[in-house]
């Protein structure tokens, strides 16, 4: 892995230090605390949403102790629904490696019979084996080959059903009241869930309340009050309260713009897929050191973006006035319906004395 450039960097990992410097995610218990120190009540509905939580669910357990809405998709969601969603599927068998057949006796005395002259030689003396440390990838480890094997249709039905477990947690999370993300901007250089998940909000809810937490700044506090996490002091409350609050205010925004801006445009789509009315209040506009805006600077918006939401506020607050006039009959209309009935009445008298089989 460091011949190929997967691992670039030493094999020896200070966790301590990292864990210091923000690059590693927050514990779903740090979570739990972060949100008990802004004051979620223990009746607040929690939706974990991503990938599989690191540690499984046994690392979930202190979240789940002091939130006990704590949901997802899978105690949502019934078997039937989450089988609508994937839709009808043709049945495969698991891609395991299968034992030979059988061989029959006669078969067996047959391979003797050709095995060649008796006594035969020994065989050559075993390899020297490969150490872990020679192979490169699980692939080396477990099927001691040099390249990796190509995904099966079962690998490939999986990755598909995770995508679309993926994109049901994106649509909540996009539409859910608050969001917090547990890791974003991992400095990978690609757009993470967290990322999109936040660049999607700022653009079609802004006022939304969505935390961007500077982990560093967490990691720091949290060391301040390792010993007694589940009792900290009143200033470390008012604290970490603080430092949420402004990361769900501009100053989050622009923070999150300096480190998400260069690496997805969908982390932060401002002000290019935004624009302001005449009605909207002054915002200073911050730009980083390039001149590119991260905040405020939105062009207005066309007439017909300005006009359209008043006309229809305009028509939804004026009264429904019914129209009866459709309704009521037009004059003459009661004395042609009485001549056609008396027309009908007559023929019909007719047409009885017609077919009247006394006669």
């Amino acid at each position: 892995m460091i011949k190929r450039g997967t691992v670039k960097e030493q094999l020896a990992v200070d966790s301590v230090s990292r864990k210091m410097a923000g690059l590693c995610p927050l514990m779903p218990e740090e979570v739990g605390l972060l949100l008990q120190a802004v004051g979620y009540p223990p009746t607040t509905i929690i939706f974990l949403a991503g990938s599989e939580t690191f540690g499984g669910q046994r690392m979930l357990i202190p979240l789940r102790a002091m939130f006990a809405n704590l949901v997802d998709r899978t105690s949502l969601c019934s078997q039937r629904e989450l089988f609508d969603l994937v839709g009808p599927e043709d049945p495969r068998t698991p891609d395991l490696p299968q034992p030979p057949p059988p061989k029959s006796e006669k078969q067996l005395i047959e391979e003797w019979r050709r095995a060649g002259p008796r006594p035969r030689p020994l065989p050559p003396p075993p390899a020297r084996p490969f150490y872990a440390h020679e192979k490169e990838g699980w692939y080396g480890w477990i099927g001691e080959n040099d390249t990796e094997p190509d995904a099966s249709l079962i690998e490939f039905r999986r990755q598909a059903h995770q995508l679309l477990w993926d994109a049901l947690d994106y649509f909540v999370s996009v539409e859910a009241d608050a969001f917090f993300p547990g890791f974003h901007n991992d400095g990978s250089g690609w757009p993470d869930y967290s990322s999109l998940v936040m660049g999607h909000r700022l653009y079609q809810t802004p006022s939304g309340i969505t935390y961007r937490p500077d982990r560093k700044i967490i990691a720091a506090l949290f060391e301040d009050v390792n010993d007694h996490r589940y009792h900290p002091p009143r200033n470390w409350t008012i604290a970490a309260r603080e430092h949420l609050n402004r990361s769900a205010n501009v100053e989050g925004v622009v923070s999150s713009a300096m480190l998400s801006r260069p690496v997805s445009f969908l982390a932060h789509p401002l002000p290019e897929c935004s624009c302001s009315t005449s009605k909207s209040p002054a915002v200073e506009p911050v730009k980083d050191s390039n001149g590119r805006f991260l905040f405020g600077g939105e062009e207005e918006c066309a007439g017909w973006m300005a006009r359209s939401p008043a006309m229809a506020s305009a028509r939804n607050n004026e009264p429904q006035i019914e129209d009866y006039e459709d309704n009521l009959p037009e004059e003459g209309s009661s004395s042609d319906m009485q001549e056609s009935d008396r027309s009908d009445s007559n023929k019909s008298s007719e047409q009885d004395e017609e077919m009247d089989l006394d006669d």
